[in-house]
C-alpha cells in the first residue's frame, strides 16, 4: 500500500470511489503472488498489477462496472475458464481476483492509509461472501476497527502477520481474505564495519529502515556512509535493541567482529522473533562464538538460528560483494513465507 499512497490521495480528490483488486488465490504458474494489488479509478486508469499484464484489461473493464454498482465481486481467470486464452493465461496458471469498490476517506480504509503514512502495520480481513463487502482492520496494538470478527479469525490474522503471508480462509459458512500490510522492514546492523557502508546503501535501496548500532565511538563517528542510515546509535546493543520491534519484520546483521558487542546483541536477538540473524566470521570464528553462547546458557536450537558465515555463497571478495551476499540472504528470508 505504501507504493500507492500518493496515487490514492490524488484519485480520491476527483472520485470518492476507487476499485481495489487483490489476488486472493493462485493455481499453477501464476505470474503474481497472493496479495498483489491493483487500483482502478472510474476513468479506467490503473496502478499496480494482479498478473503482470495477462488479465489487467479484463479486470479494469469489470472494475469500472463494480465502481458504478458500489459492490464487490470475485473474478476468476485461468486455463479452466472459457476466457483463458483471451486474457493470456495459456501457460496453465489460474488466479482469483477480489475487486471491491472503496471510499478511502472512510472507515477501515481511511485508517489503513493513516497507518501506511505513519509506518504502522495493519492486518485487513475482508469477507469474500458475495455482496457482503465487510472489512475489519487489526492495528499494531491489537485494536479492532470495522466489522466484528470472531476470536478464531483474529488469531488466524495474527498468525498470518507472523508468517508474513496473505491467505484465504474459511470459517463456518464464511470465507475471508487476510491481507497483511506490514510496516517498513527494519535492518539492524551491529557494528560500523567496512561492509556496513554498502549494506546500508542496499538496505535503503530495498526499502528497509536501516539502523546501525556500535558503541565504539571511533567507528561510529568516523565511518563515511555513501547513503546515511536511518539511525546511527553509539550504544551497546543491550542498551537500545528493546526500543525496536523484534518481530518477523526485523532482520539483523552482526558485523562488528568484536565478541563483546556481537554476543551482547545475540543474547537479546536469539530468543526474539526477528526474521533473520546473520553473523560475520569464518566457520572457526563461529565455533568459538557457539561455545561462548552455550556457556551463557543459550541452547543450540537458538544458536542454530544464526546464519554463519553470513550471506549467500557467491564467492564474494570485496566489501560490496559481501554486502550483496548478505542482502540477498536477508531478502530470501523476508520472502520465505510469502505465497
Amino acid at each position: 500500500m505504501k507504493d500507492y499512497f500518493e496515487i490514492i490521495k490524488n484519485w480520491s480528490e476527483k472520485d470518492s470511489t476507487i476499485a481495489l483488486a487483490r489476488v486472493i488465490k493462485t493455481w499453477g504458474s501464476s505470474p503474481r503472488p497472493v496479495g498483489s494489488i491493483m487500483l482502478i479509478n472510474s476513468e479506467g486508469k490503473m496502478a499496480g498489477s494482479v498478473s503482470g499484464g495477462c488479465v489487467e484489461g479484463a479486470v479494469v473493464k469489470r472494475a469500472q462496472q463494480i465502481i458504478d454498482e458500489k459492490k464487490d465481486e470475485k473474478l476468476s481467470y485461468g486455463i479452466s475458464d472459457d476466457d483463458a486464452w483471451s486474457v493470456g493465461l495459456s501457460c496453465g496458471g489460474s488466479i482469483q481476483v477480489f475487486v471491491q469498490s472503496i471510499d478511502f476517506s472512510q472507515g477501515v480504509w481511511k485508517k489503513l492509509l493513516i497507518n501506511t503514512e505513519n509506518n504502522k502495520s495493519s492486518i485487513l480481513i475482508s469477507s469474500l461472501n458475495d455482496g457482503n463487502n465487510t472489512n475489519t482492520l487489526i492495528e499494531e496494538n491489537g485494536e479492532i476497527i470495522g466489522d466484528p470478527i470472531s476470536d478464531e479469525i483474529t488469531l488466524e490474522a495474527k498468525n498470518a502477520y507472523i508468517e508474513r503471508t496473505n491467505k484465504t480462509i474459511t470459517y463456518g459458512d464464511n470465507t475471508y481474505f487476510i491481507n497483511v500490510f506490514p510496516r517498513k522492514p527494519t535492518l539492524l546492523i551491529i557494528g560500523a564495519a567496512h561492509i556496513t557502508v554498502d549494506l546500508v546503501t542496499l538496505g535503503n535501496l530495498f526499502g528497509f529502515e536501516t539502523v546501525v548500532i556500535d558503541p565504539r565511538g571511533y567507528f561510529a563517528q568516523n565511518t563515511t556512509f555513501q547513503d546515511a542510515p536511518s539511525q546511527l546509535l553509539e550504544k551497546y546493543p543491550s542498551e537500545v535493541l528493546h526500543d525496536f520491534p523484534l518481530d518477523a519484520y526485523t532482520f539483523c546483521a552482526i558485523l562488528s567482529h568484536d565478541p563483546k558487542i556481537d554476543d551482547n546483541a545475540l543474547e537479546i536477538l536469539l530468543p526474539s522473533k526477528v526474521g533473520y540473524i546473520g553473523a560475520l566470521g569464518s566457520k572457526k570464528t563461529h565455533e568459538k562464538r557457539t561455545k561462548r553462547l552455550q556457556e551463557k546458557g543459550i541452547s543450540m536450537d537458538l544458536i542454530n538460528r544464526i546464519k554463519a558465515p553470513i550471506g549467500m555463497n557467491i564467492h564474494a571478495k570485496s566489501a560490496k560483494e559481501i554486502a550483496l551476499a548478505v542482502m540477498g540472504q536477508i531478502i530470501a528470508a523476508k520472502n520465505e513465507f510469502l505465497n
